[in-house]
Formats: C-alpha cells, sequence, structure tokens
C-alpha cells in the first residue's frame, strides 16, 4: 500500500466531465488498499476524490489551513484530518506524507502544488511518482509550454521524463505502483 498525495480542484463549478475522473480515481485507490493523503476539502474534485476512496474502502487523510474550513467544508468522513495555521504547513505535510503524487484537473493551487513536486524531482529532492491524469486533455496547453521551456533550455529535462502523463485512474495508479515496485517499496 502507498499513501499517495492528490492534488485537484476545491470547485463545484467545473465543468461535469471531471468529478468522474476523480470518483474513478478514488474508487480504484480504495480497492487498491492505497492511502489518499489530499487537501481537506469537502467541495469539487477533492470532496468527491475522498468520498469514493472512503466509500471503497481507502484510508484518507485530510490536510486543511484552518483559513479554508469554512471555505472549502471539512472532510467530517476522513480517517484522520490535521487542521493546518499556514498553507505552506499543508504542503508540507502531504508532501511528507506521499509515496508518490497524482495530479487532477484544478486551478491555481492545484498547479502550484504540482510545479513544486515537479520541480523538486527535477532537482533530485525525491524522486517519487509523479502521475498526471489529463482528462480531456485538460493539461494538453501547459505541457505544450513546459514544451517551449526545454526547447528554450530553460528546463533541463522534459517534463515527460520526470512524470506520466495518462488518461485514466487505472493508468495512473498501475505507473505509480510500477515504479514505486522497481524502488523495492511496498505497493
Amino acid at each position: 500500500m502507498s499513501s499517495i498525495c492528490v492534488y485537484c480542484s476545491s470547485s463545484n463549478a467545473i465543468a461535469d466531465a471531471y468529478p468522474p475522473v476523480a470518483e474513478a480515481l478514488g474508487q480504484e485507490m480504495g480497492r487498491r488498499g492505497h492511502e489518499l493523503v489530499y487537501g481537506g476539502g469537502a467541495v469539487g474534485l477533492m470532496g468527491v476524490l475522498a468520498e469514493a476512496a472512503h466509500e471503497a474502502g481507502g484510508t484518507v487523510t485530510g490536510v486543511i489551513p484552518s483559513k479554508l474550513q469554512s471555505r472549502e467544508g471539512i472532510a467530517y468522513d476522513a480517517d484522520e484530518l490535521i487542521v493546518t495555521d499556514t498553507m505552506r504547513e499543508r504542503k508540507r505535510i502531504m508532501y511528507q506524507n506521499a509515496d508518490a503524487f497524482a495530479v487532477l484537473p484544478g486551478g491555481y493551487g492545484t498547479l502550484e502544488e504540482f510545479m513544486e513536486v515537479l520541480t523538486l524531482k527535477q532537482l533530485g529532492y525525491h524522486d517519487r511518482p509523479i502521475a498526471i491524469l489529463n482528462a480531456d486533455g485538460f493539461y494538453d496547453t501547459l505541457f505544450s509550454f513546459f514544451e517551449e521551456l526545454r526547447d528554450g533550455r530553460f528546463a533541463r529535462a522534459a517534463a515527460t521524463d520526470l512524470v506520466e502523463v495518462v488518461s485514466s485512474a487505472e493508468a495512473a495508479l498501475d505507473r505509480i505502483e510500477r515504479v514505486a515496485a522497481s524502488d523495492g517499496q511496498v505497493t
């Protein structure tokens, strides 16, 4: 079993195509016995993901800053809920408790969290798997920009050398499990 930190939207005002992706990832994580570590919110993809993981028998750990509790709600069904003082503390706890990372569609916060773990991986601070669930081509433009960074020599490694871009929950977890197994970690 791995602890997988998932970054995703906390908005309910998103396209209908994305909640089923979060639900599928949560269900598959629970079915496969992975622990979900996420932002602790009860809304948007966060809420869908956590509820699905919990209902499928998975362990759910939510990490939420006290300031966001009223805005994002609280995942009362979480097996563990950690309330932090700051976003920085939230991110640190989520990062430290993760064996792997998965990224679903999201906004600025999701991108910021993803960029941090991507940068840390490129710099050699970790070698944990990162899977991007590119539902409906959501991240196509971002990966095109990453290629521009690489072509302009602003980035040493291609983003696709650092992350696995997948189109389904099953593919994301297959990749995470394969990388974890090759590193000798328990899956």
